[in-house]
């Protein structure tokens, strides 16, 4: 018995010592299921339709389409990159149905 035990610690002990910088939860690459933007390196959960699977994939460049934050955490199409603003009206359907859609801009530029 206590050379199970002392197997299962040093078992665990190997299995912390050792991370992983991907994980099988959160840290994940584009292209990997997921659940929710929090999981994603790039933090976007993409779906193209209601009935398809969500991965993960890299967020909006300028002068593309985007979604504005929700809360659900799943896009039609991603947020925009940092320094980026998404230009959409807003909508209490958009904002229920997930459809406020709009386009990166860089808002720095545009008004020089």
């Amino acid at each position: 018995m206590e050379k199970v035990l002392v197997l299962l610690l040093v078992t665990l002990a190997v299995a912390y010592a050792v991370p992983d910088p991907r994980g099988i939860i959160i840290n994940l690459d584009e292209g990997e299921l997921c659940l929710n933007s929090a999981q994603c390196t790039s933090k976007c959960c993409h779906r193209e339709d209601g009935l398809s699977l969500a991965r993960c994939a890299p967020k909006a460049s300028e002068n593309s389409e985007c979604s504005a934050f929700t809360l659900y955490g799943i896009y039609y199409k991603c947020p925009c990159e940092r320094g980026l603003t998404c230009n959409v009206d807003k909508t209490i359907v958009g904002s229920i149905t997930n459809t406020n859609f709009g386009v990166c801009l860089d808002l720095g530029r545009a008004t020089e």
